[in-house]
């Protein structure tokens, strides 16, 4: 069941880190776009519309991602304070209650919209001539699909933390630095660092 879980981790981990280069293109084109506005009196009038569908495929596809790595915002004010079954007692609830019929509703209602669009053969029409917009509507129903994924692999380790008292294990990915890690790494304590800080303190400059 780890080795599943773990799985489900990896490919949303891959998915988010495939789909975060979209911010070097969304880069690149406001870039060229405010040089060629400004600079060659050339705007492009497709290219606001480009820029709201990368941004916005990224963030959708950036989902799943967000939740393997246990990253969305919640109120930690009480929730830190409480033991893991506690806290995984919380999280099931919510997840039954909140997320998954909203998670479902998004993935029923953005596959209605995409086909729609894709029936049409709908164009932005923000702009005249404006790009078509039936590929980006598809992203909708593929993440909340992606993000139905992941959210049930939470759910199962909401359940085996009930069981077992402590949360298993997740994918491991760029976070932030533990400091007390990194001074059992280079084997220094607090007191060294104390030492360190008095000496620099109290040591005169050479003239």
């Amino acid at each position: 069941m780890q080795k599943l879980l773990l799985f489900v981790d990896k490919v949303s981990t891959w998915v988010g880190h495939a789909f975060s280069w979209l911010i070097v293109g969304l880069t690149l084109l406001i870039t060229w776009e405010v040089f060629s506005r400004y600079a060659l009196d050339r705007p492009h009038a497709w290219a606001f519309d480009a820029m709201i569908m990368l941004y916005g495929t990224m963030f959708m596809m950036a989902g799943a991602y967000t939740l393997a790595k246990n990253g969305h915002v919640r109120g930690d004010v009480l929730y830190g304070f409480f033991t893991p079954r506690v806290q995984a007692a919380i999280d099931l609830t919510l997840y039954i209650v909140f997320f998954i019929p909203g998670v479902v509703a998004l993935a029923w209602a953005g596959y209605t919209y995409a086909a729609e669009s894709w029936a049409i053969n709908e164009h932005s029409s923000i702009t005249s001539e404006g790009p078509p917009v039936y590929p980006f509507k598809t992203v909708i129903p593929v993440a909340g699909a992606i993000l139905l994924v992941q959210g049930i692999v939470e759910i199962i380790r909401c359940i085996i933390c009930l069981k077992q008292g402590a949360w298993p294990s997740r994918e491991e990915d760029v976070e932030e630095v533990d400091v007390d890690k990194l001074k059992e790494m280079v084997h220094v304590s607090d007191e060294d660092i104390q030492k360190l800080d008095a000496l620099i303190t109290h040591k005169k400059p050479r003239k």
